[in-house]
């Protein structure tokens, strides 16, 4: 495959927004020919919502990233691992095209810091959201998509995310928590476990505290500014607790 190449392109210098995505393309490794579909990836629509007359947020690009993504890993594993049955693949390509693991890799490529977000959505710490984060990276990736087609898209998506696909493909069950407590609660025969959750704190830093009780014990608990990430860090604790006993 071709490496990606990097700019800037000269006629959107100083404009604050343009310069900020034209350091994230340099970041993905790649030159949009048409740089607009970036600054589309980047528009959410909390500030879409605030244009005078509206404007399109990423909403339609992370739809095509999204199916563009699972598409890739899909491939990927499939072609890779020729032994894993259809369920292990299916463990494999969840593990990776989720939130939590597209909002790291948003992390990593500093998408938060140059997303285009509304004033109410700044406010309540919107750069730093799972969902917003993983929402955006899909967006550029169908951004990229459109640009240069599957090829491009390919090159990006595998690099940012090889070593998790690896990783989920040594242990498919370690990435989803509360997947692996439900199966060993049932197959002990304690049922399906129950999670408490309790949030506390302003709503621009809400705080959740998950419980995960199996037949009616507390055997785990977590905390996250998401109730999934909550829930996921007590199953994760429950487990551990489990095996440890």
């Amino acid at each position: 495959m071709t490496p990606l190449t990097t700019s800037t392109p000269s006629s959107r210098r100083g404009d604050p927004a343009a310069v900020g995505a034209a350091a994230l393309a340099e970041r993905l490794g790649y030159t949009f020919s048409d740089p607009s579909l970036l600054d589309h990836a980047l528009a959410h629509r909390s500030w879409c919502g605030e244009r005078e007359g509206g404007a399109p947020s990423n909403e339609r690009l992370e739809f095509l990233g999204d199916a563009v993504l699972g598409l890739i890993v899909a491939r990927y594993t499939f072609e890779r691992y020729p032994n894993f049955p259809e369920g292990k693949l299916a463990k494999v390509r969840s593990a990776v095209v989720n939130a939590r693991v597209l909002a790291q890799v948003a992390e990593r490529l500093g998408v938060g810091d140059v997303l285009l977000l509304g004033r109410g959505e700044e406010a309540t710490g919107g750069r730093s959201k799972a969902s917003i984060l993983a929402d955006a990276f899909e967006a550029i990736l169908g951004a990229v998509y459109l640009d240069a087609g599957w090829e491009a898209a390919e090159i990006l998506v595998l690099r940012e995310l090889r070593d998790a696909i690896a990783g989920a493909a040594r242990e498919p069950d370690d990435f989803d928590h509360k997947s692996r407590l439900q199966e060993k609660a049932v197959r002990d025969g304690d049922g399906t476990p129950r999670y408490v959750i309790v949030g506390s704190g302003p709503d621009h830093h809400r705080l959740y505290v998950a419980e995960v009780l199996l037949a009616g014990n507390v055997c785990g608990t977590g905390e996250g500014h998401s109730k999934k990430e909550a829930e996921q860090e007590a199953a994760r604790n429950a487990w551990e607790g489990l095996h440890g006993a």
